[in-house]
């Protein structure tokens, strides 16, 4: 039986039990007390000892026969609450079983009841916690061999200059490959650190110029646009932004460097600055197949499936990108452009 007939039925019983209190009193003083004054009458031997007290309790007989019933009535319905509630403590117990070790497990309720639905919403909690414990682990597995690999490296530099004398040429060229390769775990460490800071949420919300934060960071890269040989078109309106400038400056930095790195020589960078998208940017790179989109977004997923070859970035920047937009209660959405390359289209809600 389900929880809500157990609970109607109990409630029944309790109302019948209420409206039948004052019969039922009647009834056991009839039974019981009613009786024993019409032995008082017989006026035999010694009955007086006994009978007088209990004439005099008569007025009471009524309150305290109903007090007995009334407890008796409360018990009852104790136990019949507990009854009713049984089939939840008897679902506290597979759900106090659940940990790392079976994230899998599924309750799989039958029913449409009340206890169903609870059953349906923790297994679908449990699917929500199991993707994300998995996604911490894959999280945690790529950012071990992403440090793992510099650090090899590095060891192996460190080893090759003690095993030998090094000519002054070749002792230049050992400090720059170490000089590069600290330097790659800096920006590592540093995204990972940025990533973590935007998850927790923002600390304040303040109005920021986006137009204006998108032209100190173009600004900044003009060096990289003209190395590429990019051609840099803007269409910056007025927007206003309720968020971090930090984070923000940090989101622009990285679909605009992003939009550098993997564009082609003599291409195109098109960042504009609207109402809705607030903000958006086109590079023309290689063609970006539509299945491999999503998977952009993922910390340490890179379009190229050769791990090793990193291009100076740790594959982080679009995965920090989402969580800075998702910080600030926005949407960010990706789909290839039209000549090849990434659009990526960032909503952000407007002030109120």
């Amino acid at each position: 039986m389900n929880p809500r007939r157990r609970v109607v039925l109990v409630g029944v019983l309790a109302l019948l039990v209420g409206f039948a209190l004052t019969g039922l009193t009647k009834v056991v003083l009839g039974l019981i007390w009613y009786r024993g004054v019409q032995f008082c009458d017989l006026s035999l031997p010694g009955s007086g000892v006994v009978c007088q007290p209990a004439r005099q309790l008569d007025a009471l007989l009524v309150p305290l026969a109903a007090l007995v019933l009334l407890l008796g009535a409360v018990a009852a319905i104790w136990g019949a609450a507990v009854w009713c509630l049984r089939p939840v403590r008897d679902l506290a117990g597979p759900v106090g079983q659940v940990g790392p070790q079976n994230l899998g497990h599924r309750l799989r309720p039958q029913g449409r009841d009340e206890l169903a639905r609870l059953s349906r919403a923790i297994d679908e909690m449990m699917e929500r916690i199991s993707a994300g414990y998995e996604g911490q682990r894959r999280f945690a597995a790529n950012a071990s061999h992403e440090l793992r690999t510099p650090l090899a490296v590095q060891r192996t530099l460190i080893e090759v200059s003690m095993a030998q004398a090094l000519t002054g040429e070749q002792l230049q060229l050992l400090t720059a490959q170490l000089l590069a390769t600290n330097e790659r775990n800096e920006r590592l460490i540093e995204g990972l650190l940025t990533l973590s800071e935007s998850d927790q949420g923002l600390h304040s919300r303040t109005p920021q110029r986006l137009d204006e934060i998108v032209t100190t960071v173009l600004a900044a890269h003009q060096d990289r646009v003209t190395a590429a040989g990019l051609t840099v078109e803007t269409h910056l309106a007025p927007r206003v932004v309720l968020g971090e400038r930090v984070l923000l400056d940090r989101l622009v930095t990285n679909l605009v460097e992003n939009a550098i790195k993997y564009n082609r020589h003599g291409g195109t960078l098109t960042v504009a600055v609207g109402a809705t998208p607030a903000l958006t940017v086109v590079n023309t790179g290689q063609v970006v197949p539509a299945e491999a989109v999503a998977g952009l977004f993922e910390p340490f997923r890179r379009l190229a499936r050769d791990r090793t070859n990193h291009g100076g970035g740790a594959g982080l920047g679009l995965a920090i990108a989402r969580s800075i937009t998702q910080a600030h209660e926005g949407l960010i959405d990706a789909r290839p452009a039209e000549y090849g390359g990434l659009r990526i289209d960032v909503q952000l809600p407007a002030p109120h």
